[in-house]
């Protein structure tokens, strides 16, 4: 009799006198007596779900490999999820008031100051910028028109363009634009870090600026002297820099979250992300008035890279001189063809 029991006993528990042994264990542990005082078996429901919520964790399998194994409920993901709500996100409401300020204050500027214009051209072209600053700073500015539109479609789509076009039209486009923004990002980078290295040069503060900064940049009448950049064009550079560099980063974070973050590093990456996002598009868009309809004669320095003599005594009145100088001199260090004159 005692046989059959046994076999009995051994079929119920496949892992044989070992599994039967380690069952009796288990059964012991989950019967045991409560422990000392700060132990699990003293402490109330309310108190374990309270730690949860916040993010408390435990023990976990080493072999997982996963720094958050042992948390149960991730709290940070519930301040995360306000964050991305459209009904109470901060980042989408003050992120479109602020583009929206940034277009009504153009428009404004435009309309109480017209176009800015450097007077009678002088028939003689000088070379700013050489084919190679050109390629370079349209491969940026083309990757990031198309880096910031499907970024906003991102961002905004559900508030602005969901209720215009619908479930179906809006989903391919939020499929589309993520694919794009995906693809193109690294690339983004690439091309940021050749701008970067490409238009350093002039690029840093000088006494100049003062007086260029004090005389308000020569946008309300008065001559504003500039060597080769004024201080809103550095101002861009060194803004396009950073929050390019913060957009780069943070973008390969969550193209690679398995591999460079955790779930509160990925969140704090979408922040800084779209913050980043926000500050260069509204800056750039400031960049793309003045170099188009707001200033005249300043989009011929990126199309075919000279400027009117006249245009450069205007806006950057120490460059020209350096320029001329270097051109009229025999002896010149630096024998680029920056100080090409040409007669028009």
């Amino acid at each position: 009799m005692r046989i059959v029991l046994f076999a009995v006993l051994l079929g119920l528990f496949p892992g044989g006198v070992t599994g039967l042994l380690q069952a009796q264990e288990n059964t012991a542990i989950i019967s045991a007596e409560p422990g000392p005082p700060n132990t699990l078996g003293t402490r109330s429901d309310t108190e374990i779900w309270h730690d949860l919520r916040l993010g408390a964790g435990g023990l976990v399998n080493p072999s997982t490999g996963s720094p958050e194994g042992g948390v149960l409920i991730n709290s940070e993901g519930w301040e995360w999820s306000k964050l991305r709500n459209p009904e109470t996100s901060p980042v989408i409401r003050y992120g479109s008031w602020g583009l929206l300020g940034v277009l009504g204050a153009l428009v404004l500027f435009f309309l109480v100051r017209g176009r800015i214009d450097h007077g009678a051209d002088t028939g003689r072209r000088i070379l700013r910028f050489r084919l190679d600053q050109r390629v370079i700073h349209w491969s940026v500015a083309c990757v990031f028109v198309l880096m910031g539109l499907t970024g906003l479609a991102i961002l905004f789509g559900r508030p602005f363009i969901l209720p215009l076009i619908g479930k179906e039209a809006h989903s391919v486009l939020l499929t589309a634009s993520m694919q794009a923004h995906n693809l193109f990002g690294p690339v983004f980078a690439l091309f940021l870090l050749a701008l970067f290295v490409k238009f350093l040069r002039g690029n840093f503060p000088a006494w100049v600026d003062v007086k260029w900064l004090l005389k308000g940049g020569g946008f309300f009448g008065g001559h504003a002297p500039a060597g080769r950049y004024n201080l809103g064009e550095k101002a861009w550079f060194w803004t396009a820099v950073l929050a390019g560099g913060a957009l780069s980063v943070t973008g390969f974070i969550m193209l690679f979250p398995d591999y460079l973050a955790t779930r509160d590093t990925i969140h704090l990456s979408e922040l800084v992300h779209a913050i980043a996002a926000l500050v260069m598009i509204g800056f750039s868009l400031g960049h793309i008035y003045l170099g188009t309809i707001g200033t005249r004669g300043t989009l011929g320095g990126m199309v075919d890279g000279h400027v009117d003599e006249a245009w450069a005594q205007a806006h950057h009145d120490q460059w020209l001189a350096e320029e001329l100088g270097r051109s009229d001199s025999e002896t010149a260090a630096d024998p680029i063809p920056d100080a090409e004159v040409q007669e028009a």
